[in-house]
């Protein structure tokens, strides 16, 4: 069973790996390991057609324990992590596959505001592994399922009080992917006073991240370029990403919207230690707009897990990736693509430019190039002398110029190559002497 959690809870094949049987096991061991008779653990899910189904086996596992369930319905997963952080939940759990396809589902289990670590992650499977279906609490024990609509209205206030005025008469679009944003997104913008044009926000239960979204903002953009708007917002499935569009229709990734909102914190001294966090994966162009600035910028491993840690450790405020994951840490500790956008509106609102395509392009973007390699022996690379010999002199040759990151694909058989340069032809061909390399060496 080892492995069954992965860098965002367990995701598979709805009904295939992700079962109504590992739902009532996850359930069961949700229950014996973080929750406990008569208190009470929140379910969430987004539109997903499967969502239902391992809901109710969730509850199942839940009640059968002697735990009391609150289903919140359709939610987006901040949504679900903000009610856990209120003192009514022992814990929670979304059923999401996020940026998915509606084929896939999830399990993401969540602990006083936050995704469970590895050490309760690894216990889960443990518990799991060795569920025999024994019979549960006695009768009069078992647990009772209900609703909480607090926990709605109380993340929909939180985010009503993070954005003030700041949307007042603001011309924008959102793409909700026909995920968890549709319940939510179209209402609260324009409460807020914005002027809100919304597209993809009649899921059907398949049609989730179909062509849409945060991961497909093609046809956002296109609407925005053609039409009269400030600035447009995509999200993913259950609503923890976002990807901007200006108003020209150029998209604004979640390494713009870091840069955007950390120059204006810099500037106004509100961001702490002068720290932004993000990923080995943002572009060194980020890194060089906060460094002019007078701030620094800490790199981690991939997961907004691994950014969270980060900025609990060096008491940082914002971090986040590039796919438009970003942590606000003064008002959630995840990734929530409706408080990043209302982020980002304020930040754009301080600063007094009027298009946000001028803030946008005050972070640059170096040129960067990615590519796989078939590599047998991938976890292998830096054991090779050879492979990591030209890798070492590649790093020399582009010194404080680029930077090259070497990664094994987590599922196939691969290695990542990425180089990063101010010249794309000499990018191209590092890139390309070392894709070439690794494929001879470690086959």
């Amino acid at each position: 069973m080892g492995g069954l959690f992965g860098t965002d809870g367990i995701r598979g094949r709805a009904n295939v790996e992700i079962t109504p049987a590992l739902a009532l096991a996850l359930g069961r061991a949700v229950a014996a390991r973080m929750a406990g008779p008569g208190r009470s653990v929140a379910l969430g899910q987004d539109t997903r057609r499967s969502g239902e189904m391992l809901v109710d086996a969730l509850a199942s596992g839940l009640v059968a324990e002697g735990v009391n369930v609150a289903r919140l319905g359709v939610v987006t997963t901040p949504c679900l992590v903000h009610a856990t952080t209120l003192g009514r939940h022992a814990a929670g759990v979304m059923v999401s596959a996020s940026h998915n396809p509606a084929e896939d589902n999830g399990l993401k289990v969540v602990v006083d505001g936050r995704k469970a670590d590895d050490e309760a992650e690894a216990d889960l499977e443990r518990l799991i592994a060795a569920d025999p279906g024994r019979p549960g609490v006695p009768n009069d024990r078992i647990g009772r399922m209900g609703d909480d609509p607090a926990a709605v209205e109380d993340y929909a206030r939180h985010l009503t009080d993070a954005a003030g005025d700041a949307f007042a008469g603001l011309r924008m679009a959102i793409d909700c992917a026909n995920g968890s944003a549709s319940v939510i997104a179209p209402d609260l913008f324009a409460a807020l006073g914005a002027q809100v044009r919304v597209l993809s926000a009649e899921p059907d239960g398949t049609n989730i991240n179909v062509d849409s979204g945060s991961t497909h903002p093609e046809a956002l953009a296109a609407l925005v370029a053609a039409g009269e708007f400030d600035v447009a917002f995509a999200f993913d499935g259950d609503a923890d990403r976002l990807i901007g569009v200006d108003e020209r229709g150029a998209t604004v990734d979640g390494d713009a919207i870091m840069g955007i909102c950390a120059l204006e914190r810099l500037a106004s001294g509100t961001l702490r230690n002068g720290l932004l966090v993000a990923t080995v994966m943002s572009n060194g162009g980020l890194e060089r707009a906060i460094q002019q600035a007078g701030g620094r910028l800490i790199r981690t491993p991939v997961g907004d897990r691994s950014v969270l840690e980060a900025m609990e450790l060096h008491d940082a405020v914002l971090g986040g990736e590039q796919s438009g994951h970003i942590i606000f840490r003064e008002r959630a500790t995840t990734g929530d693509g409706l408080l990043t956008a209302i982020e980002l509106v304020r930040a754009w609102r301080a600063s007094g430019i009027a298009r946000l395509s001028e803030l946008a392009g005050r972070i640059p973007r170096l040129p960067q190039v990615v590519l796989n390699s078939a590599a047998r022996r991938r976890d292998e690379w830096s054991d090779d002398g050879a492979f990591a010999a030209a890798v070492a002199d590649a790093e020399a040759q582009l010194a404080d110029r680029g930077r090259i990151l070497v990664r094994p694909s987590g599922t196939e058989p691969k290695l990542r190559i990425m180089v990063e340069g101010d010249e794309q032809d000499e990018i191209d061909r590092i890139a390309r002497e070392l894709a070439q390399l690794a494929e001879a060496r470690l086959n």
